[in-house]
């Protein structure tokens, strides 16, 4: 039996002290110990396998942290973490107070960068690069991408612009054919063309035209070709480009065969690969609803098309694209892409329903206000995990969409409280529109077990009566609802407290607030996004503006980053539980 390698690396130091003969006993171990930890713990599994090799080689190779190391998204530095000081307590991934399930900057020193979201490893590292020519320091800075991110605008610019210097960055292009979804487009169809020539056969490479040293296709599973490229390039000056071939999911059959759903599998067996069955759940993701209505409605309404980012899976356009592949298009990471498509085809008369996940959606800001709202055209925008996410943390969280979106003219936007609202929103809004709308609804799952009932048209602009009440009134938007619910069911005089689902921000029904607040002298508003500028903010500014001044309380998301952990604890941090919710409206009645 080898003997054990990685119980005695803390440190990359540690790594180099290594012989290279050993390193592929502690890629072995590293890849179990991952398995070992994400089996129990979930986390983003898959593509931390595929890179274990390169995790080492460049750690060996490169002095870290005096070089600098940037990953793209960070999906994949799982291994990195571990080798880099943060083995012993790798267990709290993604967990309250414990590490993140991205690099950092302020968790370690060899998180040069941090990332969450694609395609901003290459100007990152070309910046870090420039820096280090100015202070005239001798460094090395390498980006780690992959060929999905890469096929981003945004890695497109940085291309553009490293090729025109003389800096010293190392783009390392890790090829495995997926990010979360499989990766599409003309480049990965011309990285595929590339792995396909010959090495022999002299060939014009899209990379070398862009001004960067190209080397490539290696395996990037091989150790030994590995180390020896890597040398070579550090004495290269200069902006240079390696492209690997890596497996995503390497070492763990289920994971190689079902690249998708182990991306992120959640719990399973560490022994068999297999996913642990979950509990029979009798209520859908919302995800699912969007999925499944979009196709019912597709079907009768041939002017009906899905646009996502990528997100294929994890939009549940999977479906529509089952059922309509020709009215189904992923474009790939490219947000500010998708939503100019989209305005496109809806200058046609067809109605696009483009999906974005709502952190995403901040990437592609410019293109609604000046591709869609300015013009006035009538995209749906379906905006998926929206509020907080949990695990993923401040990256990921989508809180910001309702500060940003409602101060754009000529938007409407809506936030389902259920199930069944999210459906009859999604029915409206292709019987036709005056303005773009904007759909928000948070990951996971609703309460309701038969939400598919018959459509019903929502008028624009009116909220709705939840509960009657005559000292407190409470305004909610969205699913944050149901905590109110229950927190008002806790209350010693029920009939004390109202409740109104606003479910637009914009625009507010001034009918019914007029109402309230010539009822109410005490008012609560809650939301799931950010309290600075968003729902409360746009309650605050129509009492201001009528002349209204009563005691008005707004709970939400505080003007800070909210970090990882189940989305009840980070509720609880920012006050919006039922808990905290039940206290502040008892606070209000006494």
């Amino acid at each position: 039996m080898a003997k054990k390698v990685l119980e005695n690396i803390f440190f990359p130091s540690d790594v180099r002290q290594l012989q290279p003969s050993e390193l592929p006993q502690l890629a072995k171990e590293l890849r179990d110990f991952i398995i070992d930890i994400v089996a129990t713990k979930e986390g983003h599994l898959g593509a931390s396998l595929g890179v274990v090799e390169l995790t080492i080689a460049l750690h060996y190779i490169f002095d870290t942290p005096n070089d600098l190391l940037v990953w793209d998204v960070g999906h994949q530095a799982y291994g990195h973490k571990i080798l880099t000081g943060r083995r012993e307590n790798f267990h709290t991934n993604r967990q309250r107070n414990g590490i993140s399930g991205f690099p950092k900057r302020n968790e370690s020193v060899y998180d040069s960068f941090g990332v969450g979201h694609s395609s901003t490893s290459i100007s990152a590292a070309l910046g870090m690069a420039i820096a280090s020519q100015l202070k005239g320091e001798k460094k090395h800075h390498i980006a780690v991408i992959g060929d999905a991110s890469i096929a981003s605008g945004m890695a497109f610019e940085a291309l553009n612009h490293a090729g025109d210097t003389n800096a010293n960055l190392l783009v390392i292009l890790n090829d495995n054919a997926i990010g979360i979804d499989p990766s599409v487009g003309a480049l990965k169809d011309y990285l595929t063309r590339i792995k396909s020539v010959s090495s022999d056969i002299e060939q014009q490479n899209i990379f070398e035209a862009l001004n960067f040293d190209y080397s490539g296709p290696i395996d990037g599973h091989n150790l030994v070709e590995l180390l020896s490229e890597l040398n070579r390039l550090k004495e290269i000056e200069g902006p240079k480009f390696l492209h690997v071939i890596t497996t995503k999911g390497k070492g763990l059959r289920q994971a190689e065969e079902n690249q998708v759903q182990y991306h992120a599998p959640g719990k399973f067996d560490k022994v068999s690969g297999n996913v642990l069955p979950k509990e029979n759940n009798k209520f859908t993701k919302f995800q699912d609803v969007f999925g499944r209505t979009i196709v019912e409605l597709a079907k009768n309404n041939d002017k009906i098309v899905g646009i996502t980012p990528a997100m294929l899976t994890g939009s549940s356009l999977k479906f529509m694209l089952e059922e309509f592949p020709s009215r189904t298009f992923d474009v790939g990471i490219a947000e500010q892409h998708a939503v100019t498509l989209a305005a496109g085809m809806a200058t046609q008369g067809l109605i696009p329903f483009c999906n974005i996940y709502s952190t995403f959606m901040q990437r592609a800001y410019d293109q609604v206000i000046h591709d869609v709202a300015i013009q006035n055209l009538p995209v749906v925008f379906c905006l998926d995990r929206a509020g907080l996410v949990g695990e993923d943390g401040a990256t990921h969280h989508g809180i910001f969409d309702l500060a940003y979106l409602r101060c754009i003219p000529n938007m409407v936007v809506f936030a389902p409280r259920n199930e069944i609202e999210l459906r009859n929103i999604l029915y409206t809004s292709q019987l036709g529109l005056d303005h773009p709308i904007v759909i928000r609804y948070p990951r996971g799952r609703g309460k309701i077990e038969n939400w598919q009932i018959p459509f019903k048209r929502i008028e624009i602009g009116k909220g709705s009566v939840l509960k009657e009440g005559n000292k407190v009134a409470v305004l909610s938007l969205g699913t944050i609802a149901d905590n109110v619910s229950e927190a008002i069911k806790n209350i010693d005089n029920t009939v004390d407290v109202a409740h109104y689902d606003m479910r637009f921000i914009k625009p507010l029904d001034e009918n019914l607030l007029h109402t309230i607040f010539q009822k109410f002298g005490k008012i609560i508003t809650i939301e799931d996004g950010t309290i600075k500028g968003g729902f409360g903010s746009a309650v605050l500014e129509f009492a201001s503006e009528n002349n209204y001044q009563m005691k008005i309380k707004v709970l939400g998301i505080p003007d800070e980053f909210i970090h990882h952990g189940t989305v009840d604890e980070l509720q609880q941090i920012c006050g919006i539980d039922i808990n905290s919710i039940y206290k502040t409206i008892e606070e209000l009645i006494k």
